[in-house]
């Protein structure tokens, strides 16, 4: 019994350890912020047909949830600092998690999404 508690103390030291965030989450203003930063790109993950509704400036869309998110992101220079966001969040915490999981280090996630930087009346485009 002792030998199964130390196992799993040892597990849990090990999993806590190396679970390091796989993104900094910013709320819009946070965001608005990081996306005036030299050489930050800005990642919209809606479907098309969100991001022709309303867009940041300067974002590039890739649909988290298209059959080619996976091979579209394999294009990018996984060096590069990347703001990343959805309509609320939830797609844009899927995209950087399968982006850190492909080896890129440098994201930035909009916590509560587009929702949360027209609230707070920031800009938008249309296409």
């Amino acid at each position: 019994m002792k030998k199964i508690i130390a196992l799993l103390s040892t597990v849990l030291v090990l999993t806590g350890c190396s679970s390091a965030a796989t993104a900094t989450n910013l709320d819009a203003v946070g965001f608005a912020q990081k996306i005036t930063e030299s050489g930050v790109v800005i990642l919209d993950v809606r479907n098309p047909g969100e991001f022709m509704v309303g867009h940041i400036q300067g974002a590039i869309n890739i649909d988290v949830e298209g059959a080619t998110f996976d091979s579209e992101i394999a294009k990018l220079d996984k060096s590069a600092t990347y703001a990343v966001y959805c309509h609320s969040g939830r797609r844009s915490g899927i995209a950087v998690e399968a982006m850190h999981h492909a080896g890129f280090n440098n994201l930035f996630n909009l916590t509560n999404g587009i929702a949360d930087w027209q609230a707070n009346n920031l800009p938008l485009v249309t296409s």
